[in-house]
């Protein structure tokens, strides 16, 4: 509870800018955990006369490097990482056209957050896209493991192979069909 009041206090009574969800790993020993920042700047405080929330909307963005390894190394690795695009995109966000909840970053109105609690994670807004992958048969890539193993050779010459590799193979080819 106490931390639903800090995030509806964030967009209430400041302008809460941005939230920039890092890599789990940036931060050890919290391997798995991912962290965000939050952007804000202070507009009022609670003795302020004021009705309307600060924040119209919150810019988020989801960041895939910071320019190290995750492993316990950290070493450097080539390019900046995200960080020069979250500058770039940061200072060029816009709430009418930043729209698409499938990209790297994007806007997302004040009331939407509201409704959801005030909950700030990027996992409650991101759509995540899933491409179907279609794969062969299992029939039609045993054969083409057999044709690498044994090249062009008729059914009648892989008839007669008793042992191996390409022996197994036609066994597991004559099980699944």
């Amino acid at each position: 509870m106490a931390f639903k009041t800090l995030r509806q206090l964030l967009v209430e009574r400041c302008d809460l800018k941005a939230v920039i969800t890092m890599p789990s790993g940036v931060f050890k020993p919290y391997a798995g955990v991912s962290t965000a920042i939050l952007l804000f700047t202070k507009v009022w405080g609670p003795k302020d006369k004021v009705t309307q929330p600060a924040t119209e909307s919150v810019w988020f963005y989801e960041m895939t490097s910071d320019g190290y390894s995750l492993d316990d190394k950290r070493s450097k690795q080539e390019g900046n990482g995200d960080l020069q695009d979250i500058i770039t995109k940061y200072h060029a966000r816009n709430p009418a056209t930043d729209t698409d909840r499938t990209a790297k970053c994007f806007m997302v109105p004040r009331t939407e957050i509201e409704a959801e609690s005030y909950d700030l994670s990027l996992s409650r807004y991101k759509q995540d896209v899933f491409e179907e992958v279609h794969y062969d048969p299992p029939g039609v890539i045993l054969d083409r493991l057999i044709q690498a193993e044994v090249g062009n050779v008729d059914e009648a010459e892989l008839a007669k192979v008793q042992s191996g590799i390409v022996h197994e193979l036609l066994e597991l080819k004559g099980m699944v069909g």
